[in-house]
């Protein structure tokens, strides 16, 4: 019997089929933004019949889905970027494809991984830091990600970085993602120019390319600076498509970070181990608990 993990993004669905911790089969779809749940629901559909054609059916599977979710319900309470609201997806997926089905955040999730096989397998408590198109985080705490009452914890993109500052699509002004996230670095360099490049142009002294990195290096710190006082975690792992530039983020972010916690070391940053795939294990270890679970 093996076990389904899938990962719902904004662009692309990734998923892996894994039987007693091998991986028999990787897959993605493009997610359909005219229809994200059919799509969601097809590609589930069509990870059950692979498994069954690889000689080992599915006895499980995980989802990791983006925005607000109320994981306990199995409900997507609101995604921005794919235009749901209060989707039942844990009752559509079950029906669907007719096997135990558990649901979670799409970041929560890529904490857990990383607190079962990533670098955070020995930390306990840390905070899981995605930064891509958006800003959002998880906050692990016994190796458990902390969902918050309502499903809610984590939008630490959206903590105010700069007051009466950029538009925000939240409707604030000012926040973290609207100046530190990949799009806005692309945006605010200008020229369709992607973050990676942008970083690039910096690391060899252009002009602009240095004062958009630079102000995105600050505003990364103000958030995890504040985010570090409130909670005192003992480790940061910084994920997403913007974490792969690698050095050039981690070393500039350690030392403003130190120098705006003037009265306390700073939590250590490391570099996320499962990159892209951090949801796509934790999908699989939804799946693995729902089967242990079982009587």
């Amino acid at each position: 019997m093996s076990l389904i993990g899938l990962d719902v993004g904004g662009t692309t669905m990734k998923a892996a089929i894994t039987r007693d911790s091998a991986v028999l089969a990787t897959e993605s779809w493009p997610t359909d933004h005219a229809d994200p749940v059919g799509g969601i629901l097809d590609f589930a559909a069509h990870l059950v019949a692979r498994a069954a054609e690889l000689g080992s059916p599915a006895r499980a599977a995980g989802i990791a889905v983006p925005g607000i979710v109320d994981e306990k319900a199995g409900v997507a309470v609101n995604s921005a970027n794919l235009g749901w609201r209060d989707v039942p997806m844990l009752d559509l997926v079950r029906e669907r494809i007719g096997i135990p089905v558990a649901i979670g955040q799409d970041v929560r999730t890529g904490g857990l991984g990383e607190a079962v096989l990533g670098a955070g397998r020995d930390a306990g408590d840390f905070v899981f830091v995605a930064i891509g198109t958006g800003i959002a985080a998880a906050l692990v705490i016994g190796g458990t990600p902390y969902p918050g009452v309502a499903g809610w914890s984590g939008e630490i993109g959206h903590v105010v970085v700069r007051p009466n500052g950029e538009d925000c699509a939240c409707g604030n002004r000012g926040c973290m993602e609207t100046y530190a996230s990949a799009a806005a670095i692309s945006r605010r360099y200008g020229g369709n120019v992607p973050a990676e490049e942008v970083i690039a142009r910096a690391e060899a002294n252009e002009e602009k390319a240095a004062r958009v990195w630079s102000e995105a290096l600050d505003c990364l710190a103000d958030g995890l600076a504040a985010a570090t006082l409130l909670i005192d975690p003992g480790l940061i792992i910084l994920g997403g498509g913007l974490a792969k530039a690698g050095r050039e983020l981690l070393e500039p972010l350690e030392s403003r970070l130190a120098s705006r916690l003037t009265f306390r070391p700073p939590p250590g940053l490391l570099h996320s181990e499962l990159d892209d795939r951090a949801a796509v294990k934790g999908a699989t270890i939804l799946a693995a608990r729902l089967v242990e679970d079982s009587p």
